[in-house]
């Protein structure tokens, strides 16, 4: 049973079915067998990756949006595009000129147009891009409905999540833990046989969980965030690092001009101490995270 204020994670190792659950969740699988109660006026927006194919490549974003909302003006049509990141401009463009981001948002934005009382999302971070997901992050925090989410984004689930919900062997149960100790018991080989809960933890105890989590989320969001963009910085510096490193190991360079080698050594000796500034970052971020989660 899901309740109305639900964020669950589907766990599971792929090919276990957690999109197949998803597809039944959202309507677009029938069960085979058993019962399946579904409010007949419950509207739920779901989120895959295939959708993305299933754009029209030669309309535009603005035409995509205007077809769901027949009703609405233009101004009504460009507003919810604008609220994920649809400039005027942008929402004028074909979809085959669009960035993997932007058929990610813009998919995103057509099925939330009707305000839906559910979404399930599989895999939505994956071509979007930091500021993007943190600015998702935030919406699913923000949105009053149930949420079922399928990722291998642990940032996205450490800060949306409440419960976990394990696919495995043909069934679908809570599961008594958190994802590092799931993370954990899959390093041991207990992918088959991870432990799950029954029906423990139901009623106004799980919502007091619920909204503890959440709290929690809140409190600690500042922090992931901190240590998520310098993890970023970190890696966009050691890149450039690797550049300056290939130009230094040219041997035409030095029998070249000498301003050339010490200004790349400079630069060299710069990104250096920028990327132990961010890894330093980094690490207290990280370790006022565990300080704060204990």
């Amino acid at each position: 049973q899901i309740e109305p204020d639900d964020r669950i994670a589907l766990l599971g190792a792929n090919g276990n079915g957690k999109s197949t659950l998803a597809k039944l969740l959202a309507g677009r699988l029938q069960p085979m067998a058993g019962e399946y109660a579904r409010h007949p006026k419950l509207r739920v927006g779901y989120f895959a990756q295939h959708q993305l194919d299933e754009l029209v490549p030669d309309d535009s974003a603005y035409r995509h949006m205007a077809a769901r909302m027949p009703r609405a003006l233009e101004p009504q049509v460009r507003a919810q595009l604008g609220r994920f990141g649809f400039s005027q401009e942008r929402a004028d463009v074909a979809v085959r000129s669009l960035s993997g981001g932007e058929k990610a948002r813009l998919t995103l934005a057509l099925i939330t147009h009707d305000a839906p009382h559910v979404l399930i999302l599989d895999e939505p971070t994956n071509h979007l891009d930091i500021e993007t997901r943190e600015a998702l992050i935030a919406a699913i925090n923000a949105y009053p409905g149930v949420v079922v989410l399928i990722s291998h984004d642990r940032h996205l689930l450490d800060l949306t999540a409440d419960e976990l919900w394990l696919v495995v062997g043909g069934t679908v149960r809570r599961y008594d833990g958190d994802l590092d100790s799931y993370r954990a018991e899959l390093g041991q080989g207990g992918g088959a046989t991870v432990r799950a809960a029954g029906n423990a933890g139901t009623g106004d105890a799980r919502k007091d969980a619920r909204r503890q989590a959440a709290d929690a989320r809140l409190r600690l969001a500042p922090l992931r965030r901190v240590a998520r963009e310098a993890e970023a910085l970190v890696a966009r510096l050691a890149a450039e690092k690797a550049t300056f490193e290939a130009q230094l190991a040219d041997p035409a360079l030095y029998s070249g001009p000498p301003a050339r080698l010490t200004a790349l050594t400079r630069q060299r000796a710069e990104l250096d101490r920028r990327i132990a500034e961010a890894e330093t970052r980094w690490l207290e971020a990280e370790e006022a995270l565990e300080e704060e989660a204990s």
